[in-house]
């Protein structure tokens, strides 16, 4: 009994000693309340000063999170299959995104946005919190009128905006993009699973300015290029241009089977396959009138086979578009040994690819002409009363043309003092070759210049992935210059070119230029290429191209106004300028409102057309130049020119 007395009053003494608390804790609470309505009535504005510094808290932070930083850097680190694209907005930038580097180990994969600015020689880091993941094989382009570049997406004010096109084109790696008006153009690549390469076809279109996906139909029975990947897509003026890529078809082979008493079966295996052809693209937008939900309409047209194409047939070679041109690098051509590996030639060759001619051209470095010639111009400079502006002035400048006389065109003072600084800037080492042999290089032009980034070279079991970037001025051509270069030493893949090296040296002849491109080639554990068409058709087919460019070629015969060797597009844009205001003129007469053009308008329709022609005949004259120099004459002025001579018939019979 007094054990249960016990126990039920120290349960009562538990239970009073939890109301006291309660009730303490609400008094607390009660007094709390009243501090801060006393607070409340005193100054009505704490509770105010709290919440913006809440709020300017918060804003700080969303900033943090959206906030796009651009810092300077060292260029970008070594990297393969990455996309290289001159700013469509700013003339001294270049922009460099994605990529995966291969260290014999390891894979990485790079989501980074690097700037290099051209007036300055510098590089910047981009980076933007909803940048796109790291990928490479992508594709990435200039938006044309609809600004902008586009990878998927739109780096914008260095800004990527993620555009969300339902019913857009599955993932895939490979592929090409280029612009046609406010229209993205997307062609083939492929598809690679763990059974399987799927090489693909199709053809899709963005609109930039509604935001969307349009695969279009093409018409019935018509013809369509292969399916394909690594190809070049150019822009054109009525849609765009594909030459060449790289599949691997399934091909029936013959052979004997030892199980079965050496008869003969057959397996299918996938042979690659380089492609030599070019098409068409035809791109109709809707008609003004037409409904806004109209689609553009597409269709492909086969073109003849290039003239003069880089033989042999070769992968990896790479193409950036130039004022009508493809300007081409590189490449490897592989020969079939036996089933357990092939021998690879690499390339360094330089071709421009000439769209409406449908031509290849090669290029070649050239060295500064003497000093005599110079001393000579010099004295003809003086003697003609105007100067020979340096190209990259030139191109920057006739852009900009006024409504002033074109002989006396000022320089913009912005450009002035870029070129004060230029004799600040550290001198880059410049050299008269190619860069090292590669394929699938990185290149872009801008202002005129090629810019030449990383590529690939295989050496026995060895990939090296280049760290360098080269500039050319496709101008002047006048040396490669270094932009950088540095050293590759982490390959962690194995090491077996030391037999290789003493069989090359066995079979190396005198010559150092072929040693440095010829006696690297290896023997890789690649697939074979064997050419898309048999060698007698090629031939053929080469013949007659040749004999109709010859008789359709009329860009020296066009009756226009011609450029002369060793004549700068500003000197032969001064003698020419009225020809081609006329040219503009008699265009004009054929087209609508007329009267709304501007005499300042006219000039710089003139300047564009002949700038157009300028680059159009730029390797046949630069062919000339070589071989006048090679006979000793460093320049040509016409007689007209000279004293006296503007009446003479000698010089209209020259």
């Amino acid at each position: 009994m007094v054990k249960a007395k016990g126990k039920e009053a120290a349960k009562k003494a538990e239970k009073k000693a939890r109301k006291e608390a309660s009730h303490q804790k609400k008094s607390s609470k009660n007094e709390k309340k009243q501090i801060t309505k006393k607070g409340k009535d005193d100054d009505s504005d704490a509770e105010d000063a709290d919440l913006d510094a809440i709020l300017a808290e918060y804003q700080k932070q969303q900033e943090q999170f959206l906030k796009v930083t651009e810092i300077v850097s060292e260029p970008p680190s070594p990297r393969s299959s990455a996309t290289l694209v001159a700013s469509p907005a700013n003339a001294s930038e270049i922009f460099l995104f994605g990529g995966e580097y291969y260290n014999g180990a390891l894979v990485s994969f790079f989501a980074d946005l690097y700037v290099y600015k051209t007036n300055s020689d510098s590089w910047r880091k981009v980076t933007s919190p909803n940048s796109p993941l790291p990928r490479s094989g992508h594709a990435m382009c200039q938006g044309g009128n609809g600004g902008g570049i586009y990878v998927f997406g739109e780096p914008s004010s260095r800004e990527w905006t993620k555009l969300e096109g339902k019913g857009g084109p599955p993932a895939r790696s490979g592929h090409r993009m280029t612009y046609f008006k406010n229209y993205i153009v997307l062609f083939g690549g492929f598809q690679d699973t763990s059974q399987q390469t799927k090489y693909l076809q199709d053809v899709w279109l963005y609109d930039t300015q509604k935001f969307s996906w349009h695969e279009p139909k093409l018409p019935p029975a018509a013809g369509k290029p292969d399916a394909r990947s690594s190809f070049s897509l150019l822009p054109h003026e009525s849609g765009a241009v594909l030459y060449g890529g790289y599949s691997r078809v399934k091909v029936a082979t013959t052979a004997a089977r030892a199980s079965k008493g050496g008869k003969l079966g057959s397996r299918v295996i996938m042979k690659p396959v380089v492609h030599q052809d070019t098409w068409y693209l035809r791109i109709t937008p809707p008609a003004s009138d037409a409904p806004a939900n109209a689609l553009p309409t597409v269709r492909w047209e086969r073109r003849k086979r290039p003239v003069n194409t880089p033989n042999p047939a070769r992968a990896g070679a790479t193409m950036a578009h130039h004022k009508g041109r493809g300007i081409c690098f590189g490449g490897v051509h592989d020969v079939e040994e036996s089933e357990e590996g092939i021998d690879s030639e690499f390339f360094n060759q330089l071709f421009a690819y000439n769209i409406d001619r449908n031509r290849f051209f090669q290029l070649g470095l050239r060295r500064p002409r003497t000093s005599a010639k110079k001393v000579a111009g010099a004295a003809d400079r003086s003697r003609r009363g105007r100067g020979k502006a340096d190209e990259e002035e030139l191109l920057r400048n006739l852009a900009l043309i006024e409504g002033k006389g074109t002989a006396d065109i000022e320089m913009p003072d912005a450009d002035k003092a870029d070129a004060a600084d230029e004799s600040e800037k550290v001198e880059k080492p410049t050299m008269w070759e190619m860069p090292h042999v590669r394929f699938n290089a990185q290149l872009t032009v801008q202002e005129d210049v090629l810019y030449i980034f990383g590529g690939t070279f295989e050496k026995g079991d060895r990939e090296y992935t280049f760290d360098e970037m080269w500039a050319i001025d496709l101008g002047k051509l006048d040396g490669c210059r270094e932009v950088f270069k540095r050293e590759i030493e982490d390959w962690q893949g194995s090491e077996d070119e030391d037999s290789e090296e003493d069989d090359e040296d066995d079979g190396s002849d005198d010559s150092e230029d072929e040693e440095a491109e010829e006696g690297a080639a290896p023997s890789t554990p690649a697939t074979s290429i064997a050419p898309s068409e048999d060698a007698t058709a090629a031939a053929a087919q080469l013949a007659e191209d040749v004999q109709e460019e010859e008789t359709t070629d009329t860009s020296t015969n066009d009756r226009l106004p011609h450029p002369r060797p060793f004549e700068s597009l500003r000197d032969f844009f001064t003698r020419t300028s009225n020809d081609w205001q006329d040219v503009h003129l008699d265009w004009l007469k054929y087209q609508r409102d007329v009267d709304a053009t501007s005499v300042k308008e006219i000039r710089k329709k003139a300047f564009a057309r002949a700038e157009q022609k300028w680059w159009d005949v730029r390797e046949e004259i630069q062919g000339l130049e070589d071989e006048q120099e090679a006979a000793g004459i460093s320049e040509v002025v016409a007689l007209d020119q000279r004293g006296g001579g503007a009446e003479g018939g000698v010089g209209r019979r020259r």
